[in-house]
């Protein structure tokens, strides 16, 4: 099990189980803390930046996460597997970037 910790705005910590995407960790865990879509990489609800931790990812649309965005932690939380203790923060929705 790896700790995930979500920061900005009301912090939230929950486990996530080897093998597991942060987003089924959420919520397998309870948590409502990270948006959900279609759960396969297609919808970009679930982005969030990784700000500490290593992961891994499967194949994500650069229709919703680009190469300049992957360099800087972002990614979508069904598409990331963490390997190490992380530190996430959501991200901005395109009404809250406006």
């Amino acid at each position: 099990m790896v700790r995930v910790t979500l920061v900005g705005g009301e912090e939230s910590q929950f486990e996530v189980a080897a093998q597991c995407s942060l987003l089924v960790g959420a919520e397998q865990g309870g948590r409502s803390c990270i948006p959900v879509g279609c759960r396969g990489g297609g919808c970009g609800l679930c982005k969030v930046r990784v700000l500490d931790g290593a992961y891994r990812i499967k194949r994500m649309s650069r229709a919703h996460i680009s190469e300049v965005e992957a360099a800087n932690g972002y990614v979508l939380a069904c598409r990331v597997f963490p390997l190490t203790d992380v530190v996430i923060e959501l991200a901005a929705t395109e009404s809250e970037a406006q």
